[in-house]
């Protein structure tokens, strides 16, 4: 069930508004009952294996000895 709504907002911006709709082909009454459920929507969670996906992958081949490179890196940063 639809329900009526008062609203008051200033005139350029009803005045601009007005063409946005027309131009997208919607009415206001549309635009407004959209921007209200995209603000009540919750935001979306990333799923971590997504974020791990975007990640740069290493280059590092297949036979290489992680832990030796692994210490070789360490040594580097740390001096020992």
């Amino acid at each position: 069930m639809k329900t009526r709504l008062n609203l008051t907002i200033d005139e350029q911006l009803l005045t601009s508004i007005k063409g946005y709709a027309e131009s997208k082909n919607v009415s206001i009454s549309e635009l407004v009952e959209n921007f209200f459920k995209k603000v009540i929507r919750p935001a979306k969670r990333k799923n971590i294996i997504d974020l791990v996906e975007k990640l740069d992958k290493p280059e590092i081949s297949d036979s290489a000895d992680l832990k030796e490179l692994f210490y070789k890196d360490q040594s580097k940063k740390y001096g020992f």
